[in-house]
C-alpha cells in the first residue's frame, strides 16, 4: 500500500515538472514565433496560429517523453505482431495528442477573439497565453504517457470531435450551413482535418479494445478479436475517407464513405456484443437500444421529414457515443490491467491459454 502511494506521488510529481517545462517551452517558442509588432488574437497571423502550431509541437512531445518514461521494455516479451501493433497506436496517439492541442488552442483564441475584439496582443503576452496553452495540453499528454485506458480515449474521441466542430462553425463561410447537413462545413479545412484524426482515433480505439478483449479472453479468441479490431479499423478509414472526400469536391465517395461508417460501426456493435462472454447485460440493452434508435431517427429523417439531416447526423453520433461509452465503461470494470503478451505467432491463429 505504501509503495502504491509512493508510485503515485512519483508520478504526479513528474507531470507537475513535466506541466512547468512545457509552459517554460511554450513562452520561449513563442518568444520567437511572435517576434515584432503586436498581433490580433485570432485569424491570419495570430497569436492563436503560433500558439496552436507550438502546444500541437509540445502535448505530441510530452506524450512520447512520458510513454518511453513509463511504458519502456512493455512490449520486450510480446510477439513482433503485438508489438507492431503497440507501437502502431501509439504513433496514432501521438499524431492525436498534436492535433486535439491545435484545434483546442485555435478554438480558445477564435472564442477569446470575440470577447476581446479589436485587442493586439504584444509579444510577451502572446508568449504567456502560449506557454498556458502548453502547459495544459502538455500535461494532459504526459498524463496519458503514464497510463492511457481506452476510456480515455474514447473521451478524447468525442471531446476532439466537438472542438473540431465547434471550431469549423465559427469559422465557416456560410452561417446556414446547419440547413443542410455537417459536410457542408466541410468547405473549410478544420471540419475535413477534424474527421480524418477522429478515424484514425476510431481505429486506435479499435486496437485498445482488442487489447483489452486479449486480456480478458486470451489467446483462444484471437480470430473473434482480429474481427472486431479490423471493423474498427474499416469504420475508422470509412470516417477518414468522409474528410479525404469533402461533399463539394466527390460527392459520391463522400456519401459511400459517410454511410459506409454507420454500417460498418454497426456490424462492429453486433459483432462485439457476440464476442464478449455472456455478454453483459447492460451492454446487450444498449446494443439493442442503439439500433433501434438509429433506425427510428433514419425514418423521422427519410420519409417523414421531421427534421434535416443535419439533425440526423447529430443525433447518430450522440448515439454511437452512448453506446461506445457503455462499452468501454463495460470493458473497464471487467478487463485485468496486467498486460497480457500472446503466445501466438499470429493474431489469425488462436491457441491454448
Amino acid at each position: 500500500m505504501g509503495s502504491t502511494v509512493e508510485t503515485d506521488a512519483r508520478r504526479e510529481s513528474r507531470a507537475i515538472a513535466a506541466a512547468w517545462a512545457c509552459f517554460g517551452a511554450g513562452v520561449a517558442l513563442a518568444l520567437v514565433a511572435l517576434a515584432g509588432p503586436p498581433r490580433p488574437i485570432a485569424g491570419e497571423g495570430s497569436v492563436a496560429h503560433a500558439a496552436a502550431g507550438i502546444a500541437a509541437l509540445i502535448a505530441a512531445s510530452a506524450f512520447v517523453v512520458s510513454t518511453a518514461l513509463h511504458r519502456r521494455g512493455g512490449t520486450a516479451p510480446m510477439p513482433r505482431w503485438q508489438t507492431v501493433v503497440a507501437r502502431i497506436s501509439t504513433v496514432a496517439i501521438t499524431v492525436a495528442f498534436g492535433a486535439v492541442a491545435y484545434l483546442a488552442a485555435l478554438t480558445a483564441g477564435e472564442i477569446l477573439a470575440l470577447g476581446l475584439q479589436g485587442l493586439q496582443a504584444p509579444a510577451v503576452a502572446g508568449a504567456l497565453l502560449t506557454g498556458a496553452a502548453s502547459s495544459a495540453a502538455g500535461w494532459l499528454a504526459f498524463q496519458a504517457g503514464v497510463e492511457l485506458r481506452t476510456t480515455d480515449l474514447a473521451t478524447m474521441l468525442f471531446a476532439f470531435l466537438t472542438i473540431g466542430t465547434l471550431f469549423s462553425m465559427i469559422t465557416a463561410t456560410d452561417p446556414r450551413w446547419w440547413e443542410r447537413h455537417f459536410s457542408d462545413l466541410g468547405s473549410g479545412w478544420a471540419f475535413n482535418v477534424t474527421l480524418m484524426v477522429a478515424g484514425l482515433l476510431v481505429a486506435t480505439i479499435g486496437a485498445y479494445i482488442g487489447r483489452d478483449l486479449h486480456r480478458w479472453l486470451g489467446d483462444p479468441a484471437l480470430r473473434h478479436i482480429a474481427l472486431v479490431v479490423a471493423l474498427f479499423a474499416a469504420t475508422g478509414a470509412a470516417l477518414a475517407a468522409v474528410g479525404v472526400f469533402p461533399v463539394y469536391r466527390a460527392k459520391l465517395l463522400h456519401d459511400i464513405a459517410a454511410y459506409g461508417t454507420l454500417g460498418l460501426f454497426g456490424v462492429a456493435m453486433v459483432v462485439m456484443t457476440i464476442v464478449m462472454p455472456g455478454p453483459p447485460r447492460a451492454l446487450l440493452l444498449t446494443t439493442i437500444g442503439a439500433a433501434v434508435a438509429l433506425v427510428l431517427a433514419v425514418l423521422l429523417w427519410r420519409p417523414l421529414e421531421v427534421y434535416s439531416a443535419t439533425a440526423l447526423e447529430a443525433i447518430a453520433v450522440g448515439i454511437l457515443f452512448v453506446w461506445l461509452t457503455t462499452l468501454v465503461r463495460t470493458l473497464a470494470a471487467l478487463v485485468p490491467q496486467e498486460s497480457r503478451p500472446s503466445r501466438s505467432a499470429s493474431p489469425l491463429r488462436a491457441s491454448a491459454a
